[in-house]
């Protein structure tokens, strides 16, 4: 089938439109409309094409990363001059303020709406039609918001493509649910907006003899409502014993290296249960529930059972106790259908016959509390997670079996470069298994192996009997994001069948983030000033709350604007680096107070704050500079120059002292005993002072130094220090025996 691609750009990365985001498809529609017409005619070529847009389904839309911009006020009269005896030169007396914030975006990213349409004689006419009128757009959203267009017609085939190279977030129409809600156009809006246009021509009429000027208000366009990326519908159960004296019969717990066997017992039972309540309907359900002759369309409307092991305390046994089953909105059979097949389920029962074939198997029982899912990120994005059941990845990522008989034999032995290879086939698999599950956020970092990630987890391989996955194909997964991402995140081969289940490691923040610039950004290390100062300020904007207000963990300074001044650093530290020595910037480097500090008090929920606003930067729009499009971050591995940890560490942006060295003193010896007391004061080992360089104007004022610091034990970096330590300056890099800097 194929599908008309309306490509959108805005000429500046700007949207003043209220209420809905992204631009709504009936937003774009009667900009459609105002491009075609000429005046108060439309060519009856356009309306016909305009007609059969407006019967399409909805589009799916992909939108650039959006963040609010700075709010102002803009005073205008109320429409109200009547209160005042419509003397208007009293119009001050009833002017009312008009907040105006439009959301901000990259003007280089582009928006796309596609719509399917069954393709004939007369839809390709309209295409062409359409893709002329889109030509004559000239803006979407407030008057002030300038774009153009231009539209194409592709196969289906190629818009989970394009929608996966665009890189910014996909909005998918649903049939039901509570998602975000969008107008849409719908049979009878292109009437309704000329019925509107004809209107507003008459809005203000004389009643009468007397001249009385009477106002009509024109009639609302008629669009549909449509909700957009609505979450799945979500049902609990426990697994409950099936017999017993108890009011509440005990959980059943299922050892979770049977985590498959578990959803393929509850699925076939379900699906029996069901087919026999829906006759006739039988295909459908086999598609939706089990998969059966599914095809790539049926992707979005199948049922997932996830089993829900036992997780978030270092003593908890890892054995299921509930299961989750995920609805999704375009599902065609019903939730409360669904609901009913699965609550009550006697997995020992042959729901076709009744007959009790296993005696001792769970029930799933309605779950009271679902505390469990905080867990598995539900309602709780995180930035760190990890597989609980191993993810199955495609055969290409399988490790090399090795023949059981032949273990011992030195010629079947894997060596590290065999390993390493292995490994990087496992995260290039897994990369490609967050796509197909739809997660569209970047990868930090990704770290496979057999064994588990926690005490009480199982090893890889033994979740292989009796599935149709070989266990070489099994991994264990650990994954760090740019950002945030919501669960639950089930990612592999296996997600319809319980395996490739992760949890969030809530505890793992990022305290020192370094990001990458890319090559061609072209920002002189001397020149690094203005960039990090765009830095800080980009960083307050994102972590600005709805009244205005900015954190001192970003700001540096109190709610009332004083400066902070408790003694202690309590805001982040900046600091750019060039890591291949031409002399351009490669890395930006934000670090936490406590990452730097090692006096300073960290508070959980500066933290958490520290790690979701930091890892959701990407760009920076610095001034002259342009707009300095970041990297992913970087994972700092050992022996990193930033990080280290090394003994000797010295200075790769000069070291300004704190204090002034006074008259008649020895200015070595000053800085030498500044260098010393901050060490000090921020947490690390007393270190030995040798002094590179030193410079100084009259008296000894504005010295800075190069230095270098050998402590007697390894110490963690960065290491930024003196009086410019927030914006870049004293900033050390790790020294390694037989590596040169």
């Amino acid at each position: 089938m194929p599908c008309l691609v309306i490509c959108v750009r805005f000429h500046d990365g700007r949207y003043h439109g209220v209420g809905d985001w992204p631009p709504a498809p009936a937003r774009l529609f009667q900009a459609l409309v105002a491009g075609a017409a000429r005046g108060s005619m439309l060519a009856d070529e356009d309306a016909a094409a305009l007609r059969w847009l407006e019967q399409l389904e909805a589009p799916t839309i992909a939108a650039p990363a959006v963040r609010a911009g700075s709010g102002f006020r803009n005073y205008v009269p109320n429409n109200d001059l009547d209160a005042v005896g419509g003397d208007l030169r009293r119009v001050g007396e009833i002017r009312t303020p008009k907040v105006i914030r439009p959301r901000l975006f990259d003007a280089r990213k582009h928006f796309l709406y596609a719509w399917s349409f069954d393709p004939d004689e007369s839809a390709n006419g309209h295409t062409r039609t359409v893709a002329r009128i889109v030509e004559r757009l000239y803006q979407l959203g407030r008057g002030v918001d300038m774009a153009w267009a231009w539209a194409e017609v592709v196969d289906a085939g190629e818009i989970g493509p394009r929608f996966a190279a665009h890189g910014g977030a996909v909005y998918r129409p649903s049939e039901s649910g509570a998602g975000t809600v969008l107008p849409c156009p719908q049979r009878g809006s292109l009437k309704s907006l000329e019925k509107r246009f004809r209107a507003n021509q008459k809005r203000f009429s004389f009643v009468g003899t007397t001249g009385e000027q009477l106002f009509s208000q024109a009639p609302k366009p008629r669009f549909r409502v449509v909700p957009y990326n609505s979450p799945p519908a979500r049902l609990l159960f426990d697994l409950r014993g099936s017999s017993g004296r108890n009011a509440e019969p005990e959980f059943a717990p299922w050892p979770i290296v049977r985590a498959v066997e578990l959803v393929i017992a509850v699925r076939d039972c379900a699906a029996s249960r069901l087919k026999k309540h829906l006759p006739g309907k039988e295909g459908l359900i086999g598609r939706v529930l089990i998969g059966r002759d599914a095809t790539e369309a049926d992707k979005g409307a199948r049922v997932r059972i996830v089993p829900v092991p036992s997780v978030g305390h270092a003593h908890a046994d890892h054995a299921i106790r509930r299961v989750l089953v995920e609805i999704p909105p375009n599902c065609p059979i019903t939730a409360a259908d669904l609901e009913w097949s699965f609550s009550g389920l006697d997995l020992g029962v042959d729901h076709q016959t009744g007959e009790v074939i296993r005696e001792g198997q769970p029930v799933l029982i309605p779950a009271a509390d679902d505390g469990m899912l905080d867990h598995y990120g539900i309602d709780r994005p995180a930035r760190v997670w990890r597989t609980v059941t191993p993810a199955a990845l495609p055969e290409a990522a399988a490790r090399r079996r090795i023949d059981p008989s032949r273990l011992r034999a030195s010629s079947e032995r894997k060596g590290a470069a065999e390993r390493g290879e292995e490994q990087s086939r496992a995260a290039g698999a897994v990369v490609q298994a967050l796509r197909h599950a739809g997660v569209g956020a970047g990868v930090a970092t990704i770290r496979v192996q057999r064994e588990p990630l926690t005490g009480k987890g199982e090893r890889a391989e033994f979740f292989a009997p009796n599935t149709r996955f070989a266990k070489e194909r099994l991994w264990h997964v650990e994954i760090a994001f740019a950002q945030s991402v919501s669960g639950p995140l089930v990612v592999g081969d296996g997600r319809y069948l319980g395996l490739g289940l992760t949890e969030t490691v809530s505890d793992a923040w990022g305290d020192v983030i370094i990001f990458s610039v890319p090559p061609g950004s072209d920002v002189a290390i001397t020149g690094s000033a203005p960039l990090l100062r765009a830095v800080r300020r980009a960083l307050m904007s994102l972590s600005r709350d709805q009244v205005g207000n900015v954190p001192r963990l970003f700001s540096g300074h109190e709610m009332d604007g004083r400066a902070a001044s408790s003694g202690q650093h309590e805001h982040v530290f900046l600091g750019s680096a060039d890591i291949d020595g031409d002399g351009v910037i490669d890395r930006l480097i934000v670090a936490a107070p406590w990452a730097c500090d090692r006096s300073a008090r960290r508070h959980r929920q500066d933290q958490a704050r520290f790690d979701r606003i930091v890892s959701s930067l990407e760009s920076v729009r610095a001034g002259s500079l342009g707009v300095i499009k970041l990297g992913s971050p970087v994972e700092p591995g050992p022996g990193d120059g930033l990080i280290g940890p090394a003994t000797v560490w010295k200075s790769c942006t000069p070291y300004r002292p704190t204090r002034h060295a006074g008259r008649r003193k020895d200015l070595a010896v000053a800085v030498s005993e500044d260098v010393i007391a901050e060490c000090g004061r921020r947490g690390l080992p007393r270190p030995e002072i040798e002094l590179l360089r030193l410079a100084a104007g009259p008296n000894g004022g504005d010295m800075s130094a190069s230095v270098c610091l050998r402590f007697g034990v390894a110490v963690r970096g960065p290491i930024l220090l003196g009086r410019d330590s927030h914006s870049g300056g004293g900033l050390f890099w790790a020294q390694f025996p037989g590596v040169g800097r």
